[in-house]
Formats: C-alpha cells, structure tokens, sequence
C-alpha cells in the first residue's frame, strides 16, 4: 500500500512522505491566506512527490512562499533547487550552512571516529545548488502560521536547525533527532561533529511543545516533549566510545 501523500500532525501543519510511509519526511506549514511554507524539500527526485502532497491538502506550488532547509544534506536540500524554480519561493537556510547549499555540497563528516573516517572515504553525493534568499539566526522567529522559532542545534551540519511552531506546540527536529526504531541521535558517521550534535541536542528538551515531528521517523502526537526528554536523560548517562 502506497503511503498518504500528506499526513496532519496538528492544524495547518502537515508530514509529506517522500521516502515510503515515513523513511523521509517534508513539512508543510499552512497560513490562513492560504499560503504555504515547506520545511526540507528531500533528495533530488523528491519534488514529485511534495507537489502530490501539497495537492493532497488542497495547495499548489504556486501557494509556496517560502522554503525553509534545517540543513545542507542531500536528503534535506536535494530538491531546493527545483522547488525554488518551479515556485519563485526564496530558500532560507542557517546561515553557516547557506554556503554548502548554494554549492550543492554537504559539510565535511566527522573524522574523529573511525565510522566518519571510513565513511568519509567513501564518494559524498551532493545536490542541485540552490540560491539562498535569507540567513537564518537562532531565536530568530519566523512569520508562518502564527510564528515559528528558529531553534540553533549545530553537530550534524554546522548550521543544523530544528523549528518549533508555537501555535500549535509542533517541533521538527530536523535531523537533530531521529524516530527510527524509537528517538536516537543521528549516527555519527553522518555528522560534522557527532559530540556537538550530542549537546545541542539537549536544547530541545527546554522547549515548549507537546508534538514531534521527525525528519527521518514518525511523528509523536501526544507526550512529545516527554519522549524527547526521556530519551535524552538516558542518552546523557551513556559513554561515546572514540
């Protein structure tokens, strides 16, 4: 059975699938004029399926006015370039990660373990450059849907970003967190600085939300916070071996 092209998480925020029912996730924040902004835009191929899932929720392309990248990784920002096209919507993205989008490369992995050293030898894909029309900042809050708050979460990309959508108690972790098999940390050989991602994460369990949406995972619509907070008062007693 193919997956929902677009599943609601809370009112005027949606999940759109572009990796089977959840393997990898795109966002859709609605406002009351209708307009829509998108939070990652998938690999390369995935523009398709976004355009599916905006139909799905009774939006166009043309409705997109903004395009927000939590970071510069292929399966975040690999179809910026052709939604920005197809939309005239500007790309916003942290500002230490705006360089790698408009080069069309991911930042370097982590060389200080021995999986990001051996993954680092391998060829790094990258993706379509895209023009950046703004610089994210942390705290800064965002005039979508009744405000969302850029949230700095650095390790995973120099300029990683999570967002959280006060409205309706949403955040989206980005790649801050993943929900595969439950919450986990990104795997290090996916990071910029594993021990960085490690911290930062810890900013989320400051927050104020009650549901979770997830990158990579399914989406936690009740307890949310708790979840997050549990698993990090775990995650923190647990050594990281070099």
């Amino acid at each position: 059975m193919a997956p929902p092209a677009a599943v609601a998480i809370a009112p005027g925020v949606f999940r759109i699938p572009t990796i089977g029912a959840w393997g990898t996730n795109s966002f859709a924040f609605l406002d009351d004029d209708g307009s829509v902004t998108l939070v990652d835009t998938g690999l390369k191929s995935a523009p398709p399926k976004i355009v599916a899932g905006l139909a799905a929720i009774g939006r166009h392309p043309s409705d997109v006015r903004r395009i927000v990248l939590t970071h510069a990784h292929p399966d975040h920002a690999g179809g910026a370039a052709e939604l920005a096209a197809s939309t005239g919507a500007p790309v916003a993205v942290h500002e230490a990660d705006a360089g790698f989008v408009e080069a069309g490369t991911p930042p370097p992995i982590d060389s200080s373990f021995l999986a990001g050293r051996i993954f680092g030898r391998l060829p790094q894909g990258g993706f379509p450059p895209a023009g950046v029309g703004e610089r994210l900042v942390d705290g800064q809050v965002l005039d979508v849907a009744g405000g969302v708050r850029v949230v700095a979460t650095p390790g995973h990309s120099p300029g990683h970003v999570s967002l959280v959508h006060g409205p309706t108690g949403t955040l989206i972790t980005g790649d801050a967190l993943f929900n595969v098999l439950g919450v986990r940390h990104s795997p290090r050989m996916l990071c910029s600085d594993f021990r960085l991602t490690r911290r930062t994460a810890h900013t989320l369990a400051d927050l104020e939300y009650e549901r979770v949406g997830f990158t990579h995972g399914p989406e936690i619509l009740t307890g949310g916070r708790e979840a997050i907070r549990r698993f990090l008062a775990k995650a923190v007693t647990r050594t990281t071996p070099e």
